[in-house]
């Protein structure tokens, strides 16, 4: 067995609130040992992300250690002076954190932030310092680091934030390595080749990874030992194999059950009824009494404590396993349900946009000449119907945001048309495009950046309501916010509350109900579950399929979530560096991808039950400002070949609304018009 590298003890902290003391984190043991990924998973609010902040004593002003120790390598954390604990952070214990808006500093260059933590804890100095900093940028998956490194946070994606702060993360090569959500903003791709570097570095270094994250299929790839929190406690703690064989607590169990899955397309998702209870209260019995369908009157009366399980290392915290343990969990197997193609195929097309071009000029010098551009969308032309969804899917850079953003109008088109319900946006005048607003609405990837911190909540969804006249007054609008608020999942006191006061997946709850606040038809859905838990993400999309079945609401979504675009989507289109390169329906392209750069992708999705091979693509994904000749993939593609370089290969249909391009496919163009 591994050297135990970290230990905590009865962990306790709390925050000072006018309502009472909240202890979000209510006597927490954990035993982290060299060379090992210990995940630890539960729904926002329950405590995650304040234990690995207390780890590194990092509290917001409220926050206090009320009990416990910290031991790395048997010295106390929480004995230490600050002056020593800044040695300690960084250098020997680093964080990768949850939002990288916030993360970073606006101010300074990516470079910079990452210089000043190779600086502090290491002897390197001058020109090796940028050399370091360019070699952690390429080696997290960013293109074209030697111009990015000069480049300030706002000018990056959310995907290329989060790499950038895993890059500062490793920059020290820590000992421990706390990584909150730390692919939470990435492509499947990317993801996977994070992953593995992680891997690699724990195996070389012996470092050792707590993994906070609501990805089960993360776990089941990186973890060796898996801890699931609620409600500030731990409730069960197992080997990997173990916990995905047989979750033993109930809440586990429900964590499955909400997970989206293919078999599951046709109906609803499993959801936790409830939501995690206030953690300034005092509770008598079990925390998760109130939302198990399983708990008896003891449960009410009697807080189980964490007990060991018969025949293993498993520890769970139910009355329940006194009683044995459960049975294994059953993995589905079946193949995607067969989805009429026709179906939905009649409905109107609601928006549309034809060879879409949004181009973004690059500016340099003193005059600030435009020297080239970066072709974030370079020719796309994609429809969506009324009361269907389409997937919009890729590597993060490749455009799919802008996509959305060129549609509703927010980003001018370089060129191209753009349509709504018959109107091509782009000729309208301002009055006109204002009055159309009501009708198309996004959801944001960021919900912290999108969420204004000087409004509370009750301003933020009546803003749009009052400026689009939706509700007859005042107090139909507090009567329409209620109802949306219990939609997704808060509670109504919700309404006077701050958006800093709320967990990363709550702010995206809110964003998600600012935007049915004006009953759109047509809602662009711009990675609205990144940030959630599996539990959340079960209700919002329950709540967006019933939307759509009941209102008759288009989607465009953009996700790198493979497993939501096959319960949620009707269409699926893959783009790559600014072009579409397959669509089709979801059955058609999730259940036999054509272009190899789809394989690619959903090789490289993680599993919760068994196991795929993965292709790993060669080199990085180019920049959009330089793309390559020919065909765009070729340099990383598996099955180029010669022709690939020369010109780009144009959409070959291959049956009624699948296409591809590449050119492996040219021969079936050409068979089907002789």
């Amino acid at each position: 067995m591994s050297e135990v590298l970290l230990q905590v003890l009865d962990l306790r902290t709390q925050l000072d609130m006018p309502a009472g003391a909240l202890r979000a984190v209510d006597g927490v043991d954990l035993e982290l040992r060299q060379a090992e990924c210990f995940a630890l998973v539960g729904e926002s609010g329950c405590g995650k992300s304040m234990t690995a902040l207390s780890l590194l004593r990092l509290l917001p002003e409220a926050g206090r250690i009320a009990e416990g120790r910290v031991l790395l390598e048997g010295q106390d954390l929480f004995a230490l002076p600050e002056a020593a604990m800044r040695a300690v952070r960084g250098r020997r214990v680093a964080m990768i954190f949850q939002e990288p808006s916030t993360a970073l500093n606006p101010v300074l260059t990516v470079g910079r932030q990452i210089a000043e933590v190779i600086e502090r804890h290491t002897p390197l100095a001058g020109e090796a310092v940028r050399r370091r900093a360019r070699e952690l940028l390429d080696s997290v998956g960013i293109p074209d680091a030697a111009r990015r490194v000069e480049e300030y946070p706002f000018q990056l994606s959310g995907g290329l934030k989060q790499r950038v702060m895993i890059a500062a993360a490793l920059a020290a090569e820590p000992e421990v390595l706390i990584a909150d959500e730390p692919t939470t903003a990435l492509d499947v791709t990317i993801q996977a080749q994070i992953l593995d570097l992680l891997a690699k570095l724990q195996a070389e270094r012996r470092m050792a990874i707590l993994l906070i994250t609501h990805d089960l299929g993360i776990v089941a790839r990186m973890a060796q030992r898996v801890a699931v929190m609620y409600a500030g406690e731990i409730v069960e703690t197992a080997a990997r194999s173990d916990f995905f064989r047989a979750p033993q607590h109930p809440y586990s169990q429900k964590l499955f059950d909400a997970l989206p899955t293919p078999q599951k397309r046709g109906g609803q998702l499993s959801v936790i009824a409830g939501q995690v209870p206030q953690l300034n209260a005092q509770f008598r019995g079990c925390r998760f009494a109130e939302r198990c369908e399983l708990a008896f009157q003891r449960c009410r009366d009697e807080a189980p404590q964490l007990i060991a399980l018969p025949g293993g290392a498993a520890r769970v915290r139910c009355h329940l396993r006194e009683q044995g343990a459960a049975p294994e969990r059953r993995a589905a197997a079946a193949p995607l349900p067969a989805d009429a193609q026709a179906a939905g195929a009649s409905e109107p097309v609601l928006a549309e946009v034809e060879d879409l071009k949004v181009h973004f000029p690059i500016r340099k010098g003193l005059l600030k000449r435009t020297v080239g551009q970066v072709k974030a969308v370079d020719g796309v032309s994609l429809a969506v119907r009324a009361g269907r969804t389409l997937a919009l899917v890729g590597e993060s850079g490749c455009g799919k945001t802008t996509v959305g953003k060129a549609m509703l109008r927010l980003l001018p088109p370089s060129a191209g048309k753009v349509a709504f319900d018959g109107a091509d946006l782009a000729s309208l005048p301002r009055s006109e495009l204002r009055a159309r607003r009501r009708a198309m609405q996004i959801i944001f990837q960021d919900p912290y950046a999108s969420l204004n911190p000087r409004m509370r909540v009750a301003d933020v969804l009546a803003e749009g309501m009052r400026s689009l006249g939706v509700g007859r007054d005042e107090t139909d609008r507090q009567r329409r916010m209620a109802a949306l608020l219990e939609q997704v999942g808060l509670p109504p006191e919700t309404l006077a509350r701050y958006p800093h006061e709320f967990s990363g997946g709550q702010r995206q709850r809110i964003a998600i109900a600012r935007a049915l606040a004006v009953e759109p038809k047509l809602i662009v859905c711009d990675e609205p579950t990144s940030a959630l838990d599996v539990s959340v993400q079960a209700q919002i999309l329950n709540l967006l399929k019933s939307l759509q079945e009941r209102l008759g609401i288009a989607y465009l979504f953009i996700t790198h979530n493979i497993s939501i675009v096959e319960f949620l989507a009707h269409e699926v289109a893959v783009m790559y560096l600014g072009r579409i390169v397959e669509r089709g329906t979801v059955e058609e392209v999730l259940g036999d991808p054509k272009h190899p750069y789809t394989e690619a992708l959903l090789s490289a999705v993680p599993m919760v039950d068994g196991e795929r091979s993965i292709i790993r693509l060669s080199g990085e994904l180019p920049s959009p400002a330089n793309p390559p000749a020919g065909c765009h993939f070729h340099p990383r593609c598996p099955k180029a070949t010669p022709e690939c370089r020369q010109d780009y290969p144009q959409a070959v249909a291959l049956g009624r609304g699948r296409s591809v391009s590449c050119i492996l496919y040219r021969s079936s163009k050409a068979e089907s018009s002789s």
